[in-house]
């Protein structure tokens, strides 16, 4: 009897706990949000727009972050890196100047953060993104009653963003594509032979050993994210420690401990990253910009660092000699790796306000 007891007070002890905790969850969604904007006196300025909303694209329910310090200036739309990346809270805190001169707006894409049950995993495919890329578009287009929006792509991103324009063409005004991805295997198989030499010259045999099981990729199946990760996280390691770029990239702590994202969100920021890149990145390995997309009809500028050894350099600079755009150009940013939008923040704003202002289509 007494075991019985015993047995109930603890079981009921841990419901508690699950209820608690199930209350905790429910809460920090509910209150995620993102902080309003300010001006230089601290006042909210009366045309400003701070809004952390989910829409439904094509039956999905999504998220973005809409913000700008006027509601009438023109769009800006990022696209986040993955696939199922989430930089709606980086954006916010590296991109802040953006929002003097767009509504610049963050989408989770489907797998990634708040919009990680968008769709089922196994069935996201470049084509989910694509449709709801256009559909968010026109959504934007007709709430902010403009005829176009600009576009900024970063990492898997500048290769969505190239989809859309290139398919959709009379919805943009401009792209600018940085970190850009132009053939998906080709990079692997690069960035696994920079991997393997900085291994080399650095006598790192634990390195040499990894990458040797694993041999080349590309890599299918249910380990793509793991196998990747060993020469990914190795070059980002040594972009870390490359006193040329200005600072080391990400600040993963406070952009998963950003506001925008409720407990569940936080979760699911690392789940994105490694479930949804899984599942799709391997279906990219056939897509080459250089013979499947010579022609776009918008203008196209990339922001490279030439510092990159993520997404090899030397395959956009083939892809410009390619490329039929009504303007295409490459912008340098010396002192940046990977990502000159976090490393070079004040020249990435000022070359990108310059290039969308010179933008007359």
């Amino acid at each position: 009897m007494k075991q019985t007891t015993r047995l109930k007070k603890i079981a009921a002890f841990f419901a508690g706990i699950m209820v608690f905790n199930i209350g905790l969850i429910f809460v920090s969604q509910a209150l995620a949000s993102t902080p309003v904007i300010r001006d230089e006196k601290g006042d909210i300025p009366s045309e400003s727009i701070s809004e952390l909303i989910e829409i439904k694209l094509n039956g999905r329910k999504q998220w973005i972050c809409i913000r700008g310090e006027d509601r009438t200036n023109p769009i800006l739309l990022f696209l986040a890196g993955g696939p199922g990346g989430t930089q709606m809270a980086a954006v916010r805190h590296e991109l802040e100047e953006l929002e003097k001169h767009f509504v610049v707006i963050g989408w989770d894409q489907p797998g990634s953060g708040k919009s990680y049950y968008a769709e089922p995993i196994k069935d996201i495919t470049a084509e989910t993104y694509i449709e709801d890329g256009k559909a968010l578009t026109q959504y934007l287009i007709d709430r902010f009653e403009q005829e176009k929006i600009y576009l900024v792509g970063e990492s898997w991103g500048s290769a969505l963003g190239v989809f859309l324009i290139e398919r959709y063409p009379d919805l943009y005004h401009a792209f600018i594509g940085t970190g850009q991805m132009i053939d998906f295997a080709e990079t692997e198989r690069l960035d696994y032979k920079k991997a393997m030499e900085i291994a080399i010259e650095n006598n790192d045999t634990k390195m040499i050993e990894k990458l040797e099981k694993n041999g080349m990729p590309p890599y299918y199946g249910k380990n793509v994210t793991l196998k990747s990760a060993v020469y990914l996280n190795y070059l980002g390691n040594h972009m870390n420690m490359n006193p040329g770029i200005k600072n080391s990239g990400y600040n993963t702590f406070r952009d998963i401990g950003s506001s925008e994202y409720g407990i569940l969100d936080k979760i699911n920021f690392i789940r994105g990253i490694i479930n949804t890149y899984n599942n799709v990145y391997q279906q990219l390995y056939t897509i080459d910009l250089r013979r499947d997309y010579k022609n776009l009809d918008v203008p196209v500028y990339f922001f490279l660092g030439r510092h990159d050894i993520n997404a090899p350099t030397s395959l956009v600079e083939e892809y410009m000699e390619v490329l039929n755009a009504p303007k295409k150009e490459i912008v340098w940013f010396e002192n940046s790796g990977h990502n000159p939008w976090i490393n070079e923040t004040n020249k990435f704003v000022d070359e990108l306000v310059k290039r969308f202002s010179d933008t007359t289509n």
